[in-house]
């Protein structure tokens, strides 16, 4: 037998073995992440809003009530602040404390005041991957432990009228905060707040541990809707979303680890689920990577499913999506962006039995995002991203995109049994290393073919 047949023959006993090890490999690390997510210990210890002052009539502010029941909880070691059916005011944020749950049951609402002057002082927080002192998040909880919002009532941010105006004011501070993040300027003197125009996130918890969301529907947030930064242990499940206006991301996940997302119902103006690790330097000097990141039975709409990126200079790697599915129209279903401002790594991430309808592009890893930092050279090391059983109905652009560099092509990735019933165009792959694909079918599945016949016989001797 020659060199060369050994080798393919080689190569082909290897592909099953590979496939074998890549689904092995996905089922431990899923089980893993199961196995160090326990989210909060939810307090037994009931107590309504209403005996602070409050009511939830519409119309009487309940911001102080919410000071007392945290005043409380802190004196008892912690409390289960239960909203019953009405409509619960806040005219400012919700600060939280260890050991405290917000039970919005269901018939409840707990509406914000979106009047940005109520959310001052400003607060130490992260703005698009950049540390920084800024308005208060409505719901905000830093180095917390024990921490849950929980029910099936609705929190609304009211955000249309004031937040949601500022996208168009805030190029100038956006700017500003990055050359501030590039320069390595102290975060504490990173000052933006009044007379700025960077919008506070809904909810958001900094450097907490055992957290979790369940069940609560969310409407019009300021910005970003949920925010998990440099925090560990959470459990987000069964959240609803109606949450349309502009860069309502359904959650973000930032320098975060040991993160289960399981039974979300997303429609979002932005991404459903955005998985960073921080912008440039303070993503290099002040995050970590996000890390065992488990996306279960979540049901898509909105403008990208999952996204990896593009703040995620600290790293990601260790993320499992499967058994998804969509609840309407997604731009991109799986996308990973990056550019050579970022350096950092994605690797380690699973996609199994995931179905779109209909997507402009269904699976799409860029290097060069935004076409940003081309004359840098912190390329951004993207490998072992391991793709079985992902499904569209229509693609109208491209079905399956890998752009590397030239300094680092994407490596190690693979493709099984991925399939779109039409499609604008099948793939489009460059700097990368050799890629896997197997039983994928991009566009109109091919059947047996047919047998020569008497008419293709005098077409070939006519042609000849």
């Amino acid at each position: 037998m020659s060199r060369f047949l050994t080798i393919l023959l080689a190569a082909l006993l290897t592909i099953p073995a590979l496939a074998t090890d890549e689904a092995s490999e996905r089922t431990a690390l899923r089980d893993s992440i199961l196995s160090l997510v326990s989210g909060a210990t939810v307090s037994q210890h009931e107590v309504p809003l209403s005996r602070f002052g409050a009511r939830g009539d519409s119309l009487t502010d309940c911001h102080r009530a919410f000071q007392r029941a945290m005043r409380y909880a802190c004196k008892h070691g912690g409390a289960r602040i239960v909203l019953t059916p009405g409509v619960w005011l806040c005219r400012g944020p919700i600060h939280l404390v260890d050991n405290v749950t917000i039970d919005i049951r269901e018939g409840a609402t707990l509406k914000f005041v979106a009047d940005p002057v109520a959310y001052l002082p400003m607060v130490e927080t992260s703005w698009e991957g950049t540390f920084l002192w800024n308005y208060s998040p409505f719901i905000y909880g830093r180095g917390l432990c024990n921490v849950a919002i929980i029910g099936r009532g609705t929190i609304d941010g009211d955000a249309a009228q004031t937040f949601a105006t500022w996208n168009e004011l805030q190029q100038a501070d956006q700017q500003q905060s990055r050359d501030q993040n590039h320069q390595g300027l102290p975060v504490a003197e990173r000052r933006f707040g009044q007379g700025h125009y960077l919008r506070p996130q809904l909810v958001q918890l900094y450097d907490c541990r055992a957290v979790t969301i369940a069940d609560v529907m969310i409407r019009r947030a300021p910005f970003w809707c949920l925010h998990l930064l440099r925090s560990e242990n959470i459990r987000l499940e069964g959240i609803r979303y109606d949450a349309k206006l502009v860069n309502n991301d359904g959650i973000d996940i930032e320098s975060s680890r040991n993160v289960l997302i399981e039974d979300i119902h997303f429609d979002n103006g932005d991404d459903n689920i955005a998985i960073k690790s921080g912008r440039d330097n303070d993503g290099w000097n002040l995050s970590g990577p996000s890390a065992n990141i488990l996306i279960r039975r979540c049901h898509f709409k909105g403008l990208h499913a999952v996204v990896i990126g593009s703040e995620m200079s600290g790293g990601v790697e260790n993320v499992v999506v499967e058994q998804c599915d969509y609840a309407g129209y997604c731009k991109r279903g799986i996308f990973v962006k990056t550019n050579p401002d970022r350096g950092g790594f994605v690797r380690r991430i699973y996609i199994n039995k995931v179905k779109f309808g209909e997507v402009l592009d269904l699976f799409y890893v860029t290097s060069m995002y935004a076409g940003q930092g081309l004359s840098n050279n912190h390329y951004s090391a993207v490998e072992d991203i391991h793709v079985d059983q992902l499904s569209a109905r229509q693609v109208n652009g491209t079905a399956l995109v890998l752009q590397g560099t030239e300094a680092r092509p994407l490596r190690a990735i693979s493709f099984r049994r991925v399939t779109a019933d039409a499609v604008a165009h099948g793939l489009s792959f460059e700097n990368t290393e050799p890629v896997l694909l197997q039983d994928c079918h991009l566009g109109e599945r091919v059947g047996v073919p047919s047998q020569v016949s008497a008419a293709d016989k005098i077409f070939e001797q006519n042609n000849k």
